[in-house]
This record gives C-alpha cells, structure tokens and sequence, in this order.
C-alpha cells in the first residue's frame, strides 16, 4: 500500500506520517511551499522526518501563488502575526483563504498519478483555529471530489485520523510512536528560536505541558 502524506514539517503532519508508516503504507512525502513566513525550517523539518521513515520520495511543489492573494499574516508579511488570545472572537489572521482545498487538489493528482491507495492530512478541528477547512463536512465533502474527478478505476481514501483529537491527544499518539519532536517546527513567526506567543506555539506548549514531557525545540520566550 502507498500513502500520499501531506509533511508539513510540523507536529501534527509528522506524526501522521509516522501513524501512516505504522499502519502498513510506504510513505511518499509531499511537501507543499505556498509562501508561509517559516518555509525554510519546515522544509528541513519535513525533509528530515521523510528521510527517518524512510520516505519512498520527498517530492515538493511551489504553491506560493497563496502570497498574491494575501490577507493572512503567514503568506503577507505586512500582516503581522497575531498573538495567542483566548478572548479572541474573530478568526486569527493566520487563516489562508481555502488553502486546504487547493493543498488536496495537487496531492490527488500526485497520488492518482502514483497510483496511491490514501492521502493523509494532519487537519484537526477541536482546539484549535475554527479553520473553516479544517472541518469534518469538508473533509467528508473532498472525498467525494475525489470519487467523482478521477478515473473509475482510482480509489482514493482520504484519512484525516486526527480531525476530532486535540493537540494532547495527538502528541500522546506521536511520543508512543517515537516521532522525533525536536525535528518539527510549529511557530508561525521565527525560524530559529520559536517564539513561544503565537496560537500555534501556544498549543504546542499547551500540549507537551498537559503530558508532562519537555518540548525538545528552543523558544524566545
């Protein structure tokens, strides 16, 4: 069996990796570039996670069109980067306009290609953004794209085991299976020290803190 796995670089998309290893496929690595502020270390991140599981290819498209459009903070860079701020009613500014439906057109035409079984996506919609592309109805509703776009005789399954998981709940999945924490990155400002304030290194922290196990990346702050 042979899974496309969407490898972001970051905590989530690597341990999914590492399940999807575990779960019987060869792995083939598909990082995608569109832009975002900290594309240089998740591409090394991405690239050495592939390389632990042994990734039967690391193939990676530019997507960075995402910067044209603007109005997030991860792919215009006179948009700052919002804090982490639990009273905060709108969506952070580090949503990317339907970025996951463009993110699983280019992977279904590389796994139909291929001829893979799955893709997996290391979405989650719990505790997180309220990411409008990040929830159940529209993972459910991408699989019946791909059912419809493709051949007769493609049969895609598109996993997204982590959808209804916290962050916890996900990194107690990741330390059982020994995904190597310190070769991710989650901030969305920094890529050499993380700096610890943003929503995503705020759940990051959050997570490793609520299993008792140090978080293995440097921080600012």
């Amino acid at each position: 069996m042979m899974a496309i796995c969407l490898l972001s670089g970051g905590m989530d998309s690597s341990t999914l990796a590492y399940l999807a290893k575990s779960e019987g496929y060869g792995i083939v690595a598909l990082h995608l570039n569109y832009g975002q502020r900290t594309e240089r270390k998740e591409r090394d991140c991405a690239k050495k996670i592939a390389q632990l599981l042994d990734a039967q290819d690391f193939v990676e498209v530019d997507v960075s069109y995402f910067t044209k459009f603007g109005a997030s903070s991860l792919t215009d860079r006179t948009i700052d980067v919002e804090d982490y701020d639990s009273a905060r009613a709108h969506m952070p500014n580090t949503y990317v306009p339907f970025r996951n439906s463009n993110l699983l057109s280019i992977a279904t035409s590389f796994a139909e290609a291929k001829q893979a079984d799955a893709i997996y996506m290391g979405v989650q919609s719990l505790d997180y953004s309220g990411y409008p592309d990040c929830r159940p109805q529209f993972m459910k509703a991408f699989q019946k794209v791909i059912d419809l776009g493709t051949k007769d005789t493609t049969h895609i399954s598109l996993k997204t085991p982590f959808i209804k998981m916290t962050k916890t709940d996900i990194l107690k999945v990741g330390v059982k299976l020994g995904v190597p924490y310190e070769h991710t990155w989650s901030c969305y400002r920094n890529e050499t020290k993380a700096c610890g304030t943003c929503g995503s290194c705020h759940y990051r922290r959050e997570a490793f803190a609520a299993i008792g196990v140090i978080d293995p990346i440097p921080y600012e702050v």
